[in-house]
C-alpha cells in the first residue's frame, strides 16, 4: 500500500477498555494525535467490549469472558484493517500476540517493560504470575519475536528483552516522550482544579501510582514519616486508593492525619498536583521507564527517586537518586529539598532541562515516523 517514501498509512492497536491500562491508552491517544498533526493517515483499532460489557457486572469471571472479545472477535477486525495499511503499530507489548494475526502487513511493537515476562519466568520483580499468566507471557514473547521491529522505551527494557527473547535482531531503543503535554501552572489554577478534593493548606509530598508491590508505596510512608515530625508537610497519594495494609502502616507510623488520597485523577488534576507539590517521591523497586518522573519534571516538581537502572537512564543528574534500602538517606534528601529553596530551584531547573532536551513528544514521533517508513519500505 506504500505510495511513496513520504507516505505511510498506520494502524495503531490500542488496549481493551476493561484492561485498566490508563497509561497505555494515553500513549496510544498521544501517538494518534501527533501523527495526525504530521498529516499521517492513522487509524486506531481496539478490541470492542461485546461479551465483556454484557457480563462485566453480572459474571464473576468477566476477565475470562473479555478474552473472547480480545482473542476471538478482534483478530478478524484487525486483519481487515491491517490489509489496507503499510504498518501496524501495537502500542502495548501486552498485545504483542496480535503481531501473528495481521497477515502480510509489517508489524512493530512498543515494549514498555519486560517485568511481567520476568515474573512469569520466576524472577522476583514484583510481578508474580499464575499458571495462565505464564502461558500469556510466553504468547507475548512469541509475538515480540514475530514482529518486524520492537521499540524498547529504555536501555533497561532493551537489555531485558535481549536476555529473554530468542531473536533480538528486531530490537531497538526509542525513549518515551510525554504522552500528555504537562506544564507548570499557577498555584491559583492548581487550587481551582483541585477544589473538589480535600487538599492540605500547607506543602505536600506527592506520589503517583498504584499499590503494586514494585511501586513500593510502603517506602513512601516510611520515608515521609521520618520527616513529618516537626513540619506541617502532608503526603498525597494520587492514583489507586490505598490498600488496608498501607492504611494500617500509616496508622502505625502515626501519620494517618497527614495522608491524603486523590483516586483516579484526571490529566488536568494531575498537572495541578505536580505543579503545586513540594517534591515528587517515587521509590519504585522495578520499572521499565517511569512516566511520572518526567511528568513531574515538566511541571517543575523536583524528583526524589530510587537509584535503579531505568531511573538513572531517564533522570541522569536531574533528580535525587538513592539506593532503595537507604530510606534514611532518601528522607534526608527530601528534607533538604523542602528547607533549602536554592537547592530546590536548582533541581527544578535540572528537571526542566532534562524533559526539554530528551523527552519531547516531537522527538519521539520523529523516531517512530522514521521507523514506520523504514519498515514499510523494507517490505
Amino acid at each position: 500500500m506504500l505510495l511513496s517514501g513520504d507516505f505511510v498509512k498506520v494502524i495503531l492497536v490500542g488496549n481493551y477498555i476493561y484492561d485498566g491500562a490508563v497509561s497505555m491508552q494515553a500513549f496510544c491517544r498521544s501517538l494518534q494525535s501527533e501523527l495526525r498533526c504530521c498529516n499521517i493517515d492513522v487509524q486506531v483499532v481496539t478490541p470492542q467490549p461485546v461479551f465483556g460489557r454484557i457480563f462485566k457486572t453480572t459474571y464473576k469471571f468477566h476477565k475470562w469472558i473479555g478474552y473472547i472479545d480480545r482473542y476471538i472477535l478482534f483478530p478478524w477486525k484487525l486483519h481487515r484493517a491491517a490489509s489496507e495499511a503499510d504498518v501496524v503499530h501495537i502500542c502495548d507489548h501486552g498485545n504483542a500476540m496480535y503481531s501473528c494475526m495481521v497477515g502480510d502487513t509489517p508489524v512493530m511493537v512498543t515494549c514498555h517493560d519486560m517485568l511481567a515476562v520476568r515474573g512469569a519466568r520466576g524472577e522476583d520483580c514484583g510481578c508474580p504470575a499464575s499458571i495462565t499468566g505464564r502461558f500469556l507471557q510466553r504468547w507475548i514473547c512469541c509475538g515480540l519475536e514475530h514482529a518486524e521491529c520492537v521499540a524498547c522505551v529504555s536501555k533497561t527494557t532493551y537489555q531485558d528483552a535481549c536476555s529473554i527473547l530468542h531473536s533480538v535482531k528486531n530490537l531497538r531503543v526509542i525513549l518515551n516522550g510525554l504522552h500528555t503535554p504537562y506544564r507548570r501552572i499557577t498555584y491559583a489554577e492548581s487550587k481551582r482544579r483541585l477544589s473538589p478534593w480535600p487538599m492540605p493548606h500547607g506543602s505536600y509530598v506527592l506520589h503517583v501510582g498504584s499499590n503494586q508491590i514494585r511501586k513500593n508505596r510502603e517506602a513512601v510512608l516510611r520515608v515521609f514519616a521520618k520527616i513529618a515530625l516537626g513540619t506541617d508537610l502532608y503526603v498525597v497519594f494520587a492514583g489507586e486508593a490505598l490498600s488496608q495494609e498501607l492504611l494500617a502502616l500509616g496508622n502505625l507510623l502515626g501519620i494517618n492525619d497527614r495522608m491524603i488520597q486523590i483516586t483516579n485523577p484526571s490529566d488536568l488534576e494531575l498537572e495541578a498536583l505536580y505543579s503545586s507539590a513540594a517534591a515528587f517521591l517515587f521509590p519504585s523497586r522495578f520499572e521499565g521507564f517511569g512516566w511520572p518522573l518526567i511528568e513531574a519534571q515538566a511541571c517543575g516538581c523536583p524528583v526524589v527517586a530510587s537509584d535503579i537502572a531505568p531511573f538513572r537512564e531517564v533522570l541522569m543528574n536531574s533528580a535525587l537518586l538513592f539506593p532503595i534500602d537507604r530510606e534514611n538517606d532518601m528522607a534526608a534528601g527530601l528534607l533538604r529539598l523542602i528547607v533549602d529553596k536554592e537547592f530546590w530551584h536548582e533541581i527544578q531547573q535540572r528537571g526542566y532541562e532534562n524533559v526539554k532536551t530528551r523527552f519531547t513528544t516531537s522527538r519521539m514521533i520523529d523516531d517512530y515516523l522514521a521507523l514506520y517508513k523504514e519498515i514499510a519500505c523494507r517490505n
